[in-house]
């Protein structure tokens, strides 16, 4: 592994290799799940909106390696032996769509730890997603699972996948509340049906997570999507900040609660150390690369339930949580600093309540999801 994805997986992985959630307490009344039908019966889309009209869609692999065996191939007598084969692997999945009535504009999702391109679909109660949020104001949405993980699961290096039960390691983290009671005023579903739903699309990795295999993989995503925003979530956020840098196609960038950030060399904040067991922080990287980071907008959006400065908190995630935003504001600082375009968001203080770690696959997603684009409309990108 080389040295940036230790430092990256250090400092960022707490982040979000304790990320996934659990939930089926009595902290509010039952909601819609998708046991009760989503769509209206007339259009087949949520609530009696319009049906989408997509004017292309598809899949497609972006990026990757392939492995050559020594030897030669024989069909005949080693057909299933080693010698002369072929591994692609590595590689990003992609499925996008794109809409009849397009704004010239894309947005391309990236999952966080545990998750696949499957969580911006559609929230656990069955209603529709970011993906189509985006679709329906003109953006083309390219959809991603990165190297070893759901549909682009081919790697090029071995991993056993553990069986553990972990669903309330991953409630706690995703600040959804104390097992086993919700937060008061939690915006995710609560419902049995909405969080059996909400814990099936956790998915292992296949390989070992590496910020470089990533980043090549998701370069070229962006390369074959065009002008693009990239969304990234949690871990995502780890290899966001090199891809973004790397990519030339990078309109903007909006981080979902991001593992961790890049500072320039010199001016890296100290790691901030609490009981969770990795410290919040950033990777120190050469200068022009961090100055990419200056050449477009970008939002950084947390939701609730993080603890205040100086606040008494037991909970270690809820203190990483807490540390990882005062790094968030630090990198905000740095970034403008150096001439760029930052802003950090806390849903409450922008009026919006009750967001965990997931704000799109919460009941008010659209909410936040609107906050997103009317941004992106004050930068000329819609």
């Amino acid at each position: 592994m080389s040295p940036m994805t230790r430092r990256a997986l250090g400092q960022g992985l707490g982040a979000l290799a304790a990320v996934q959630a659990l939930g089926m307490s009595t902290a509010s009344a039952a909601q819609s799940s998708p046991s009760a039908n989503p769509s209206n019966s007339k259009t087949g889309s949520p609530n009696g909106a319009k049906p989408i009209c997509i004017s292309r869609q598809g899949t497609f692999q972006a990026g990757g390696t392939v492995q050559t065996a020594p030897g030669t191939f024989d069909p005949v007598r080693g057909q299933m032996a080693e010698a002369g084969q072929t591994r692609h692997s590595d590689h990003a999945h992609v499925f996008y769509q794109l809409p009849q009535e397009a704004n010239k504009h894309n947005v391309v999702f990236l999952h966080g730890y545990g998750q696949s391109f499957a969580g911006w679909q559609s929230t656990p109660d069955g209603r529709e997603g970011w993906s189509d949020f985006f679709l329906r104001r003109g953006y083309g949405v390219y959809l991603v699972d990165q190297p070893r993980r759901g549909q682009a699961g081919q790697s090029s290096v071995p991993a056993q996948i553990s069986a553990t039960p972990d669903d309330l390691n991953w409630f706690t983290q995703f600040r959804m509340g104390r097992w086993p009671e919700f937060n008061e005023g939690v915006q995710i579903p609560t419902d049995e049906a909405s969080m059996d739903q909400f814990f099936r699309q956790m998915t292992p990795d296949t390989g070992e997570f590496d910020v470089e295999v990533i980043t090549a993989a998701l370069v070229a995503v962006m390369e074959k999507a065009g002008p693009s925003t990239l969304v990234t979530h949690s871990q995502g956020g780890i290899p966001g900040w090199y891809i973004a840098a790397r990519s030339t196609n990078t309109e903007s960038v909006v981080a979902i609660e991001p593992g961790s950030f890049l500072f320039p060399e010199g001016e890296n904040p100290e790691p901030i150390v609490t009981d969770y067991p990795g410290p919040a922080g950033g990777t120190a990287v050469p200068l022009e690369q961090f100055e990419a980071l200056t050449t477009f907008p970008i939002r950084i959006y947390y939701g609730d339930f993080i603890p205040a400065e100086g606040a008494a908190e037991d909970l270690p995630a809820n203190q990483f949580w807490r540390a990882n935003l005062k790094i968030a504001r630090e990198f905000e600082r740095v970034v403008n600093a150096h001439g760029g375009d930052c802003e950090v968001i806390v849903l409450p203080e922008a009026g919006i309540h009750g967001n965990d770690h997931f704000m799109f696959q919460d009941r008010n997603s659209d909410e936040v999801a609107e906050h997103i684009h009317s941004w992106l409309k004050t930068k000329g990108l819609s």
